[in-house]
């Protein structure tokens, strides 16, 4: 029996922040897996970076967004990322993670995973707990809750650009938290939309695929762009100082561990 309120209203909210570009998010949903969703409307084609965790329909929610062509990009593909990627016709990701978007790795297929068995030790996340603070529908079940096959019509590479028709992404690989893990960066703009690569909160790099010196040169890479903004995948946005700080942080732990 589910001991969850259920929600009176909307599962997503949505904010726009100007030049085509709205933030969507899982209110409901622990700040541990609550990922940051990002679409970003083009002149030929509409973007949606990450799909957050699945529990309710991202598509027929945000259809009042998107233009003829939509396109849902992955910048990895760990579980609070990926949830609503099936619903769409056209599902990009780098190479390394197109496996686990196509339901290859069991890792990211999720069928009769009882999110309140959950516990994760997170240092700066309270995780303990069911995953979900409501649920969506009376006849919700949280048993019935997996990741669904997707399937990937483009793989992506480091350098690979992203146009948009209006808007133009290069491709950045960003290893450490996981293999494949990718940024999209507007040298225009100097915006960098970042995953989990970077995110202004406690970065998770002992998972079983992450990989501590990878990281770290990733943490340089993104050390030397000239950012003006980062739209990461989870927590607030920030700007370059910020990044700067973070990164730095990162390196220092990192050299004494």
């Amino acid at each position: 029996m589910n001991s969850l309120p259920v929600l009176s209203g909307d599962w997503f909210e949505f904010r726009s922040l100007g030049d085509g570009l709205t933030l969507i998010t899982e209110p409901h949903v622990i700040p541990l897996l609550r990922c940051n969703i990002w679409h970003i409307a083009g002149r030929d084609i509409d973007l949606v970076v990450d799909t957050g965790l699945g529990v309710s329909s991202l598509y027929q929610a945000s259809r009042h967004l998107f233009g003829r062509r939509v396109a849902a990009l992955a910048t990895h593909v760990h579980l609070d990322h990926v949830g609503g990627h099936h619903e769409f016709g056209e599902c990009w990701c780098h190479r390394l993670e197109a496996p686990g978007l196509r339901g290859a790795d069991p890792d990211y297929t999720l069928a009769d995973f009882d999110l309140r068995k959950v516990e994760i030790d997170v240092p700066g996340y309270e995780t303990g707990g069911p995953a979900l603070t409501a649920l969506p529908a009376p006849d919700y079940e949280l048993s019935a809750w997996q990741i669904r096959q997707a399937t990937v019509t483009r793989e992506l590479d480091d350098g690979d650009t992203i146009d948009l028709g209006n808007r133009h992404f290069e491709v950045l690989h960003l290893p450490g938290h996981s293999p494949g893990s990718i940024g999209l960066w507007e040298a225009k703009t100097g915006t960098l939309f970042s995953g989990d690569a970077i995110y202004d909160g406690p970065l998770l790099d002992n998972l079983h695929h992450s990989d501590r010196a990878a990281y770290a040169r990733t943490m340089e890479r993104l050390l030397s762009l000239p950012v003006n903004v980062v739209h990461a995948g989870h927590d607030p946005s920030f700007g370059r100082e910020r990044l700067r700080e973070l990164v730095r942080a990162y390196l220092e732990r990192n050299a004494s561990a």
